[in-house]
């Protein structure tokens, strides 16, 4: 029984241990790597907060434009001596008072500065979605440029062990020579030593890989071990059909930060005709409903009369006779809260006008620095203009050399290819030294490597272009 448990728990821990390997050895397309940045990136996340705010900032200022329509209600207890809320009279006693009201406020006219108001948090939220749309152009370029870059480390590590390979193959056939005592010792020596050379650049390979890996992994902002399907990726490497001219034309029409900084121009020319309605009257209507409650005020209804003397006399013959008067008996009761309430009911309505004479020249100055604002964003505006178009041609111009030199390292591999094939024969055969074999074969590697850097530099340098042409946003939009 105890063997079976034993056997059932390796059993899992072998099911558990291959799905665990199973998930880290998942591999990430480029449309899931995009997928998951737009999902993760803190960049984009904050971006988006923003264009939260200026949407809650426009509907506030909406708002704005509808009357202020407000309520109270009061509820309290006055001890000592106060005036009553009915009668207007002083009193010294106990007596629990209540008042209720609805006010409205309603502006008609400010120089149309809420309507501007309105028109300016408008372009600020359009042109804080066009920002978002550009931090999320700029991801997508960013997450494309880091995954070709992981590949090429790959191929870089790749070309690097197949040099190992190569290098321990010949280290073979060379230890059988040395062992045999056939031929010059020292090219077992130096083949040795080069096996060396190779390993290191595997070391060198594996960092630049990891380190690629890890520039990927914080755009996307995860964790876990990234493994990436770069196998079928597919790299055109025909040359580039469109001109700088033609790529800064398409960015002018398609990237979202050209847009976002004509907002804001807009947006900060609305500013300043908000700062002149400083200069205006501005008229509104206000009305209003109230009453009021007092424990206090009471109600005196007749209850009876009688005859009492009044204390005075008449004299009447030399007799005095008392002066009576005919005197009334009332019974108090309180007022109810609803009636008093329709008793003391009052209402007022009316126009407010306040006209601005002398504010110590705070208007003047609000207009002079809503104009310095609009200058401010049409410099940003050109500014943008010129660094991107300057930036297109660099580009471009380093895309044309990278492609001439694709080209000629091309040309160059095909012969080095054919060298190193020859001397290698003729190594073996020891025909040729191992200097000639080695020089021969470094030239081959080395050249395969700038062949592939070049091949990737050029790839970076077309999705940059097609980057500012917009080409690029139609995949992150289906994701």
């Amino acid at each position: 029984m105890k063997q079976k448990t034993i056997i059932y728990a390796f059993m899992m821990m072998m099911v558990w241990g291959g799905f665990a390997q199973s998930e880290l050895e998942i591999s990430y397309s480029l449309e899931e790597c995009l997928s998951m940045a737009l999902k993760n990136n803190l960049d984009l996340k904050s971006t988006h907060l923003n264009a939260d705010r200026e949407k809650v900032n426009h509907q506030r200022s909406k708002a704005n434009l509808l009357p202020s329509i407000n309520g109270d209600f009061n509820l309290g207890v006055n001890r000592g001596r106060s005036i009553d809320p009915f009668t207007n009279d002083f009193i010294n006693q106990e007596f629990t008072f209540s008042n209720v009201g609805l006010n409205l406020d309603a502006t008609i006219f400010n120089g149309f500065r809420l309507i501007n108001t309105v028109k300016q948090n408008q372009l600020n939220r359009l042109a804080s979605e066009m920002e978002n749309e550009a931090v999320k152009q700029d991801l997508v370029l960013r997450v494309t440029l880091a995954y070709l870059q992981v590949s090429n480390s790959k191929d870089n590590l790749r070309l690097a062990k197949q040099r190992l390979e190569t290098t321990e193959k010949q280290m073979k056939i060379q230890e059988d020579f040395y062992n045999n005592e056939v031929g010059n010792p020292a090219d077992f020596t130096d083949i040795v030593a080069q096996k060396a050379i190779d390993e290191t650049s595997i070391v060198v390979a594996e960092i630049g890989l990891n380190n690629a890996k890890l520039s990927l992994t914080r755009l996307l902002n995860i964790n876990n071990e990234l493994t990436l399907d770069t196998e079928d990726l597919l790299l055109d490497i025909d040359h580039y059909a469109f001109s700088a001219d033609q790529v800064y034309a398409d960015a002018l029409k398609n990237m979202a930060t050209f847009k976002a900084n004509e907002l804001r121009v807009d947006a900060a020319k609305k500013g300043v005709s908000i700062a002149k309605a400083q200069f205006t009257p501005e008229f509104s209507v206000f009305a209003g409903v109230n009453s009021n409650y007092s424990s206090a005020a009471q109600i005196f209804s007749e209850i009876g009369s009688s005859i009492t003397p009044t204390g005075d006399f008449v004299t009447v013959n030399g007799q005095d006779f008392p002066v009576l008067t005919h005197q009334s008996s009332f019974s108090s009761e309180g007022i109810p809260y609803k009636e008093q309430l329709d008793n003391n009911l009052s209402t007022v309505v009316g126009v407010a006008v306040n006209v601005p004479l002398f504010n110590g020249l705070r208007a003047k100055n609000n207009v002079a620095l809503e104009k310095v604002r609009v200058e401010e964003s049409i410099l940003e505006l050109e500014r943008t203009h010129l660094d991107i178009k300057n930036a297109i041609a660099q580009v471009h111009f380093e895309m044309n050399a990278a492609y001439l030199r694709y080209q000629s390292l091309a040309k160059q591999v095909e012969a080095f290819e054919e060298s190193y094939r020859v001397n290698e024969i003729r190594f073996n055969n020891g025909i040729s030294n191992f200097l000639n074999y080695v020089t021969s074969k470094n030239n081959l590697d080395n050249a395969k490597v700038n062949f592939t850097n070049a091949k990737y530099e050029y790839i970076l340098r077309v999705k940059v272009l097609e980057y500012y042409r917009g080409n690029m946003f139609q995949l992150e939009n289906t994701i």
